[in-house]
């Protein structure tokens, strides 16, 4: 099977933890827009999506699903994304497409959060994909060299990206990860950071990889 093959089978078995009747909160990047295509099948089962950038927006709404302002909702019954990597314990890197701030804010908000990935992305430690963090941008400079005196690792501006948020990103290129929460919370007491990509005070509840054998449920 292809990596867009695996994705597409992740995303079609992530059907079965849709709450129906609900609100739901939808990721961003390639794994997540298999999902929302094969959300679009069952789209009266829900009553709508919060989204957690404006391309997930557009996607969700071209098909004809009505995407919810977060502040205008009580509830999110689940999350459902995508990620970078992920460890055994669930501990995520997310934030390649540089939605990073939005995703973990509609993950924070959901009572579940489902992650989907094909198994390339399931590590034995987080650091091999650049940590991205967003950052103001005055703060781009300073944040840097905070980052290289107390975490370390190898900070870049993301070149011509700004996010949703008008904001810059820096990717840490050369961690290695041993304690995702210590490192994401001490990333987020740098000022001028806006968050991280680092998902591990939040993690996934459930893992759903696809292989070239099916679908893995991981679990802690």
């Amino acid at each position: 099977m292809t990596q867009d093959e695996m994705k597409f089978a992740v995303a079609q078995a992530t059907l079965k933890y849709v709450v129906k009747n609900t609100i739901i909160g939808v990721g961003t990047g390639s794994t997540a827009n298999f999902f929302i295509d094969a959300l679009a099948k069952i789209k009266n089962d829900i009553k709508g999506a919060v989204a957690s950038s404006k391309a997930t927006a557009q996607r969700l709404e071209g098909y004809g699903i009505k995407v919810f302002d977060l502040n205008e909702v009580e509830a999110i019954s689940v999350y459902i994304d995508g990620a970078d990597e992920s460890d055994g314990s669930l501990n995520l890197i997310k934030g390649g497409g540089g939605a990073l701030t939005r995703e973990k804010i509609v993950a924070a908000a959901a009572d579940q959060f489902i992650c989907i990935a094909d198994e390339s992305k399931l590590v034995t430690m987080l650091g091999s994909f650049p940590l991205p963090v967003e950052v103001i941008p005055m703060a781009s400079n300073y944040v840097k060299h905070q980052i290289s005196q107390r975490i370390g690792g190898t900070p870049k501006v993301r070149e011509n990206f700004v996010s949703d948020n008008g904001n810059s990103i820096l990717d840490i290129k050369n961690l290695k990860i041993t304690n995702p929460k210590v490192m994401e919370t001490e990333l987020n007491s740098i000022t001028g950071v806006v968050t991280n990509g680092l998902f591990a005070n939040r993690g996934a509840d459930v893992l759903l990889l696809g292989t070239p054998n099916g679908v893995k449920v991981v679990t802690v």
